[in-house]
């Protein structure tokens, strides 16, 4: 019997019930290595490098959950995009969205560029994928949606032209998270996230995630996670399937707060700008609709000034100025100083990253507080 996602998030389909003693909670094997009961026998694990009970576990929920065959948990969101760089050779070529997590980028333009792996960065809504695409092209590579600017690509469609094309194509999924999206099931062939963020929860450990369908992908990630040492401890693993437990009730409250603050935000005279999926003058509305199960609580919006701007980020209490997102806390970030950071200034204006752009990713607490909160945040600003 197929269960629901929000379901997914607590029980294992295959979950019995009565292993460790009936323990509710996973334990945690907090253990760097195994004995064995003699040569040439095992009880399964050897030496937590490669795999430990605990975040095999954790593994098994998020494969699960992204209706994957495998998922492969990681000691931070870029050890995890990290690790899936090491999938390609020197003179392969990638192409990838002009819109993404600076920290993807700085990984890109520094350390792939520089191990021999060529990037063509465009924008994958107004440009042509195809005709990037080479002899030598191994994967297209989105985000969606798209971090910091909220642009929402069709996973569908982009599968279509990668599996024609005979590549890969990679989808970062961390601002809508499993409960809400599944590229998996859209064509996709790894799904990326930073467990960090919505798996997690509560801003209190970091992870990351690859997750994909295929055996030979697969495979080849077990053998490159053994060799670099980057999965995830058994706390923190611990820490993240504590977190995905609330997703559901997580996701769907803030996502609520998320379309009243996107809503107050559109009345306000100093915002010129408001970006939501889940409103319906969004670019990707009908997208998303279509392809995920819900908009997500992540906010981007600009203001009249560079000044404004800062005021904003000064005078909030409630909200916390607070570089990360996903968690209980409503946080609001100024992309240009924090998580885009080391882009490149001429990448940040094409994608419309200025000095009055904050991204607020939406927590679950009271919608009238927050409200009240960047109200008077906003007044004190004027």
């Amino acid at each position: 019997m197929s269960i629901d996602v929000s379901t997914k998030c607590i029980h294992l389909e295959e979950e019995s019930g009565d292993s460790f003693y009936g323990a509710v909670s996973f334990p945690i094997f907090q253990t760097a290595t195994f004995a064995h009961p003699e040569v040439g026998k095992s009880t399964g694990y050897d030496y937590s490098r490669v795999q430990n009970p605990t975040r095999e576990q954790l593994e098994k929920v998020v494969a699960a959950l992204e209706n994957g065959i495998d998922a492969l948990a990681f000691s931070s969101g870029m050890a995890a995009v990290s690790t899936l760089m090491e999938l390609f050779r020197p003179g392969d070529h990638l192409i990838v969205d002009a819109d993404l997590y600076g920290g993807t980028v700085r990984l890109f333009d520094n350390i792939s560029e520089k191990n021999g792996i060529e990037i063509t960065r465009i924008d994958c809504i107004s440009q042509n994928v195809e005709k990037e695409i080479k002899e030598n092209t191994k994967a297209i590579y989105i985000e969606t949606p798209t971090n910091p600017m909220m642009n929402v690509l069709d996973i569908r469609a982009f599968s279509e032209i990668a599996k024609k094309r005979g590549i890969w194509l990679i989808v970062d999924n961390t601002f809508l998270s499993p409960y809400f999206q599944n590229p998996l099931d859209l064509g996709a062939d790894i799904v990326v996230h930073s467990g960090t963020k919505y798996l997690g929860g509560h801003n209190d450990t970091l992870a990351g995630f690859l997750v994909t369908a295929r055996t030979d992908i697969s495979e080849k990630l077990r053998f490159i996670i053994k060799t670099t040492g980057t999965g995830l401890a058994p706390f923190d693993s611990w820490l993240i399937l504590r977190g995905i437990k609330t997703l559901g009730i997580r996701m769907e409250k803030a996502q609520e707060n998320a379309f009243e603050i996107a809503h107050w935000l559109e009345k306000q005279n100093e915002v010129k700008k408001t970006v939501y999926p889940g409103l319906a003058n969004h670019p990707g509305h009908e997208i998303i609709k279509k392809q995920s199960r819900g908009f997500g609580a992540m906010i981007t919006f600009e203001v009249e000034s560079e000044d404004f701007a800062k005021k904003i980020l000064k005078n909030v209490r409630l909200i916390r100025f607070a570089e990360s997102l996903g968690g209980v806390e409503t946080l609001i970030t100024y992309p240009i100083t924090q998580t885009h950071a080391d882009v490149p200034k001429e990448l940040l204006l094409r994608n419309g990253i200025n000095e009055r752009v904050l991204r607020l990713s939406v927590g679950i607490e009271s919608a009238k507080d927050l409200i009240a909160e960047l109200d008077r945040a906003f007044k004190e600003a004027r």
